[in-house]
């Protein structure tokens, strides 16, 4: 992890830019696999699956029966914290229930907004060194909770037996696809993997390249999502050992992962240094933290009003506030995925249990994209409904602006209404 002192000429864009691979090399790679599936479905997958995953796979969908029996492969104490976790994601998201709004917005003009849940969803979970349990219910329970009728999830195989348990939770059809092959099969559907109104869900490079370039044909995503980040903010309140600790829990992740550390304290930059070399030595992925540590940085900096300057820049995905007031600043963070207030809440507790969701968006996304919520699975359908005076009251108004923008045959489908109005209005007088 390296160290730097503050200074305003300092581009903190381009120091803390995030590690990636050959964006060239990716996009085009991304693209022939994109390709491959539209144009051979099932062929496609079975091909690339061998050659990614080196397994031969017949039937890409899990049976039931499977789903089923998998709760007799996992851990009684681990199927009780899914259950914990799994409750509390639902309590937080159930709150975020739209209700539908209705305005009069003038006298005999009344406008609606409701929320109408999609149809089916498309769930990519990644596998890989570290399957994300924890994954399918940030992402099934909120679209169990909005209403969707279909969930369909894509991850690599061999899948999880734990990662099977939860997806029987939510009721979802399995595919034992993973990669940018995967997106482009709910994407586009094949033979076997029915297409997908939306895909949710976080990957590697590829996995995000494909998300953005399926987007690009016209597929929503819920956000590009690609290796884990954390940014620390701290003051002499802090606690080193809890710091090194959150540092670490993100970067094991993957060795593209980041992690930044800014702080007003010199000292408890060092003991965070010694502390995460003393924690380092006994983790199982110390190789993988290691390689990502590599492109991790520390920055020593005046004032906390500046820290949260740099953070605002860098626009992290996990942001956690090690200080003494820490509801103070809260008003001042404009970019983030999701934020860790005070030192006894971990950035862990948000990936898996607290309530709020995991999904967030990285490599400085956060400034423009939100975090998956329930909203993320529905979409929004407006009505109007005009009487007879509310349409003399507010026709004038759209014939004139029909024609200033020369679109006559806009202001005649009003106009032919008032004519009549005024006919019926003469009849009865």
């Amino acid at each position: 992890m390296k160290a730097i002192v503050d200074n305003p000429s300092i581009n903190y864009r381009e120091l803390l830019k995030r590690p990636v691979e050959n964006d060239t090399e990716i996009k085009g790679r991304v693209s022939e696999i994109i390709e491959m599936v539209k144009g051979q479905g099932d062929k496609a997958i079975k091909t690339l699956t061998k050659k990614f995953d080196d397994v031969d796979i017949n039937s890409f969908e899990i049976g039931w029966q499977d789903m089923v029996n998998s709760k007799n492969l996992v851990d009684k104490s681990l199927k009780k914290s899914i259950a914990v976790a799994a409750s509390n994601i639902e309590t937080f998201h159930s709150a975020q229930m739209a209700i539908p709004i209705e305005v009069e917005t003038m006298p005999g003009v009344k406008c609606k907004l409701v929320n109408r849940p999609l149809k089916r969803v498309g769930l990519y979970i990644p596998g890989g060194t570290a399957p994300l349990i924890s994954t399918v219910l940030m992402l099934g329970i909120p679209a169990k909770v909005a209403g969707c009728k279909e969930i369909i999830v894509c991850t690599p195989p061999p899948v999880n037996p734990a990662i099977l348990y939860a997806c029987s939770l939510i009721k979802a059809r399995v595919f034992t696809v993973g990669g940018a092959q995967a997106i482009a099969a709910m994407a586009f559907g094949t033979e076997s993997i029915p297409q997908v109104d939306k895909i949710f869900g976080p990957g590697n490079s590829f996995v995000t390249e494909a998300k953005m370039q399926v987007a690009a044909l016209g597929m929503p995503i819920d956000m590009p999502a690609g290796p884990s980040e954390l940014l620390v903010v701290a003051d002499d309140s802090a606690e080193p050992q809890f710091i090194a600790a959150d540092l670490l829990s993100q970067a094991e992740h993957g060795t593209d992962s980041q992690v930044v550390l800014i702080c007003t304290n010199d000292t408890i930059i060092t003991r965070t240094f010694n502390e995460i070399e003393k924690q380092i030595k006994s983790l199982p992925r110390k190789d993988v933290a290691l390689k990502s540590l590599e492109n991790s940085w520390s920055i020593k900096v005046d004032t906390l009003e500046r820290a949260i300057e740099i953070s605002n820049l860098y626009a992290p995905e996990h942001l956690i506030l090690s200080v003494s007031n820490p509801e103070v600043f809260e008003s001042s963070i404009e970019n983030a995925g999701s934020v860790f207030i005070g030192n006894y809440t971990p950035e862990s507790a948000g990936d898996y249990a607290s309530g709020t969701n995991h999904t967030l968006p990285t490599s400085g996304f956060a400034r423009n994209w939100s975090g998956v919520n329930l909203l993320s699975f529905t979409k929004t359908i407006s009505f109007q409904m005009i009487t007879p005076a509310g349409l003399s009251n507010l026709g004038y108004h759209v014939i004139e602006l029909a024609d200033a923008e020369k679109l006559t045959a806009h202001a005649n489908a009003v106009q032919v209404r008032l004519s009549k109005l005024k006919r019926d209005e003469y009849d009865v007088n």
